[in-house]
């Protein structure tokens, strides 16, 4: 094999370009092995450059079945690269080792890809290849032996990959078409809604408080008798909390009612909601 033929062979091999192909096959005196080794060496390198440059672009990839689904967010620096062909394929088979692995973000960088190496390498080797940052960010696995998950996707790019994703768990033994069809109203509605919790109560006290000084402030230099401003700031509070806890926010579907009462009228004694998770790039 000639030089010009193994250098062709390793940019087919390694997606690197013409001229750092040509460099590592004279590096390795025609060694094919020890010029991708060469080439692998300079893309870490390469990549720990661009590791200090923001991502905040990227997709959401959504895989499992009803019960089980996971969610991964996969970061790059620009929208172009976000719809890029390698961008894509690695991130969808990424998702579904994800799936398997239950969203532990150290054993799936350590989980073999199809083509043998691991997702880290593969990371690096995808970042040395495109020219950018490319960072894995949240995961989520929900598993329900007791009822069915569902999800939406929002601005999908390609198949399950998309800008925003929800995922919805209902504990209930009815598996009809009108618990699904809720399923997944339901993942629209806290994709348009973005709920803090699913009740008041749960929502996390360093938010409440935060809302709770903000409010204060702004009676504090408002004129109004303090026994008025305590009682606007219990009413804002109220309505903070009413908002932005899923069973009493404002059915999407029909405003004048609120989630709880959707939930009631199914008439399904055991239907509850035991969980969502809702992630969109760049919040």
């Amino acid at each position: 094999m000639s030089d010009i033929e193994k250098v062709k062979k390793l940019r087919e091999t390694t997606g690197a370009g013409f001229k750092d192909c040509n460099l590592a096959i004279k590096e390795s005196n025609g060694d094919l092995d020890k010029a991708i080794e060469i080439l692998r060496v300079k893309g870490i390198s390469k990549a720990s450059k661009k590791m200090s440059r923001d991502a905040k672009e990227g997709v959401v990839v959504v895989s499992g079945n009803e019960t089980k689904t996971s969610v991964i967010e996969i970061n790059c620096e620009t929208d172009f690269v976000a719809k890029n062909e390698d961008f894509i394929n690695f991130v969808k088979e990424l998702s579904e080792l994800n799936n398997q692995n239950n969203s532990n973000i150290e054993d799936l960088k350590k989980s073999k890809m199809k083509n043998g190496k691991t997702v880290d390498d593969n990371l690096v080797g995808l970042i040395a290849k495109i020219g950018e940052k490319i960072t894995i960010g949240k995961t989520k696995t929900i598993q329900n032996s007791n009822g069915l998950n569902n999800h939406y996707l929002h601005t999908v790019v390609k198949d399950n990959v998309a800008k925003l994703a929800v995922m919805v768990s209902l504990d209930t033994k009815d598996n009809s078409e009108t618990v699904k069809t809720f399923s997944k109203q339901l993942s629209m509605h806290i994709a348009a809604s973005n709920p803090l919790a699913l009740e008041s109560s749960l929502i996390d006290k360093s938010i409440i408080d935060k809302e709770q000084e903000l409010v204060t402030e702004e009676l504090k230099n408002s004129g109004k008798p303090e026994d008025i401003a305590k009682k606007i700031s219990l009413g804002k509070m109220n309505k903070f909390k009413e908002e932005n806890a899923l069973l009493t926010q404002a059915w999407v579907m029909e405003p004048k009612k609120k989630v709880k009462d959707v939930l009631k009228e199914l008439s399904i004694a055991d239907l509850k909601i035991k969980e969502f998770y809702r992630i969109k790039i760049g919040e």
